[in-house]
């Protein structure tokens, strides 16, 4: 810890701190971008470094996801700055798509099924790379490539998703159950690594890595940790006893109950759980849900069967109100679809489908070690074109000479603003993939009730970290695969999944180079999930990258160390995936009423206004990507079968 950082990490630091950069000299903003320098360098006759061969987004390091670059323009839309002279672009297209994630490049393969190959569709993105949170992160060691996911991880349930999503996957080549023989489902098994925890000396007294979370008892597991008896009987107590903690209430009475109440609730005042037990629960639903166990319902967790207190409680049949997440998981499915990169793989898919010669292959396989040619996204040649770099400010219908016909629309307008310069585009339908949450300022047009449906959800604000170790000896010597945190800055770090496929090969030696994932959930326990998030968005926006490499130094070097980790020797690399907007907020029982059909704040927002309609998790208030594919396909429908 006593190492300096370096000029590159405080670059990638100071970047964020001063909101932008601007003062930076070109190659120091390049730098601090986690660009190679002769990345930006641009062609002649061109407008964007996107243009030059050697534009590789996925192998930049430092912080990334939402990055410096990417949101200065959108904050100042949001402040009401306008770009009244914005030139029009010469092309005329069929369809604008607005956002680059998984959504947007599914509605443009959608609408192109339905439109042919010669349909001209320009897709439109902020950000410096497609994907939207499907991100690709691309280490180099020893010779060899490693990947990591920056963002969406894996495919969740795909026996559930809907005939459209399994047809877009078939039309891909994606087939999940390949990955029964790509992933060792015994990897870590056969090296005996376990899932462990590790107790912070500012929160229980003392620093101890403890493997095996539960094995082989819980009282066994519970007496190598260094909290107090009390606390330790009490949570053999939970993880036990099957007790009916709701004796005078039936079934049904028990699922409306527990959505009502917090997990948190539930623990203390029924159960009867120590206070001093809490935080080891506090941080374990982060990644699932955005928040902890203070703000999720308690019926929620008792059907994911990953937390305790249920066991001894009829809660059988349908489930109960909640936050609707149970439907992603079946029992007979395993969470094995993972490619090396995450879900952004399928994004890569959906551009090496729509711009053919962008990438190499035509297989989930070979998708994997594919190179992305970003100079051929933003092809005039193509019908499909993919413009990164673009931010879209403004989004209208534009038809007759009456304010009727004008929100009908025969067409729509589309500015954006690219390396400084707003341009405007026109096309004949326009599907924004973006979040919901800016669309009523690209749209100020839309009635009031549709803005405000648009509004309500607030982003999950997340970060994804991942590191290049020199090895993982010490994870080998400990005995774990990865470790929660319920006391630390990341509230867990953990092996990526052992998958090998399309010549990718994950390290099986531990003495090899490896990558770390790590999690950090910006959230403020105590108050409504909403307020959470918007705090949790500010949070990220006052944090450098700095702060979160000291932090993962520290906690790599004390829960790693008895292992031999040396963070100034062993760390590598580091890609910060910073989304302070995140997952798309889904609606909480806690918080939120029981809409009627068709009257949720999703539903409103999402209604086609005149030739511009919505596609995205948010749509669907489901952060998952079957809802993203499934939102993309009901707005493509809504263009070619309107009514």
């Amino acid at each position: 810890m006593g190492r300096n950082i370096t000029r590159r990490d405080f670059l990638n630091g100071f970047a964020v701190a001063v909101g932008g950069s601007l003062a930076l000299p070109h190659n120091a903003w390049a730098e601090a971008c986690g660009m190679p320098q002769t990345a930006v360098s641009v062609r002649p006759g061109t407008t964007s470094a996107a243009n030059d061969g050697d534009y590789y987004p996925p192998a930049k390091t430092g912080m990334r996801g939402s990055h410096d670059g990417s949101w200065e323009v959108a904050h100042a839309m949001r402040d009401g700055k306008t770009w009244p002279t914005a030139p029009l672009d010469k092309e005329f297209y069929d369809l604008i798509v607005v956002g680059g994630g998984i959504s947007g490049l599914s509605a443009a393969h959608f609408y192109r099924q339905q439109a042919g190959p010669k349909a001209r569709i320009l897709v439109l993105d902020n950000h410096d790379d497609f994907g939207g949170h499907a991100k690709r992160n691309e280490f180099h060691a020893g010779g060899r490539l490693l990947l990591g996911y920056g963002g969406t991880q894996s495919i969740a349930g795909p026996n559930l998703y809907s005939a459209e999503a399994k047809g877009l996957f078939r039309s891909l080549g994606i087939e999940p159950q390949r990955f029964d023989k790509y992933c060792d489902q015994n990897f870590f098994a056969s090296r005996e690594l376990t899932r462990g925890m590790f107790f912070d000396k500012e929160n229980f007294g003392t620093d101890r890595l403890v493997p095996g979370i539960g094995k082989p008892t819980w009282k066994e597991f519970l007496a190598k940790t260094p909290l107090l008896p009390p606390v330790q009987a009490d949570l053999v107590r939970l993880y036990s006893e099957k007790v009916d903690y709701l004796p005078s209430m039936n079934v049904e009475e028990k699922k409306i109950y527990l959505s009502q109440i917090s997990y948190r609730t539930f623990l203390r005042e029924h159960v009867g759980l120590v206070q001093d037990a809490i935080p080891l629960f506090q941080k374990s639903t982060y990644g699932l849900y955005g928040v902890g166990i203070d703000a999720v319902p308690a019926g929620d967790l008792s059907k994911l069967g990953s937390h305790p207190g249920f066991a001894g409680m009829d809660l059988s049949g349908p489930y109960g109100p909640g936050m609707g997440l149970e439907i992603t998981r079946q029992d007979d499915e395993p969470y094995i679809y993972h490619f090396p990169d995450g879900n952004a793989s399928i994004a890569r898919m959906l551009v090496r489908s729509l711009i053919p010669g962008s990438a190499p292959g035509n297989t989930m396989e070979d998708i994997v070690l594919a190179k992305m040619d970003y100079a051929r996204l933003d092809d005039a040649k193509s019908p499909t074109r993919v413009r990164l770099n673009s931010t879209v400010v403004h989004a209208t219908n534009v038809g007759g000479a009456s304010a009727g016909e004008a929100a009908a629309g025969k067409q729509v307008m589309v500015t954006y603003v690219r390396d400084g310069q707003a341009h405007s585009v026109r096309a004949t339908h326009c599907v924004l993939a973006c979040w919901n949450m800016v669309i009523p300022y690209m749209c100020p047009e839309m009635p009031q009730e549709q803005k405000d449906g648009l509004a309500y959800g607030v982003k999950v604000p997340l970060v994804y970290t991942n590191v290049l170790l020199r090895n993982r000896s010490a994870f080998e010597k400990l005995k774990i695969h990865s470790a929660e945190f319920p006391g630390g800055f990341f509230d867990g770090m953990t092996l990526d999944f052992p998958v090998s496929m399309g010549g990718y090969e994950y390290p099986k030696n531990p003495d090899e180079p490896c990558v770390v994932h790590l999690q950090y959930v910006p959230c403020e326990p105590g108050l409504p999930a909403r307020d959470q998030q918007r705090a949790g968005c500010g949070k990220l926006y006052a944090t450098p990258f700095a702060t979160f490499e000291r932090n993962l130094r520290d906690q790599l070097n004390r829960a790693l160390g008895d292992g031999g980790f040396d963070a100034a020797r062993d760390i590598r690399a580091i890609t910060v995936n910073r989304w302070p907007h995140g997952y798309a907020y889904e609606y909480n029982s806690l918080y939120d009423p029981v809409w009627p059909a068709g009257k949720s704040p999703c539903e409103i927002g999402r209604a086609a206004f005149g030739n511009i309609h919505i596609a995205n998790s948010d749509a669907g208030a489901f952060a998952y990507t079957n809802e993203a594919i499934d939102q993309a396909w009901r707005a493509v429908q809504e263009i070619v079968k309107p009514g």
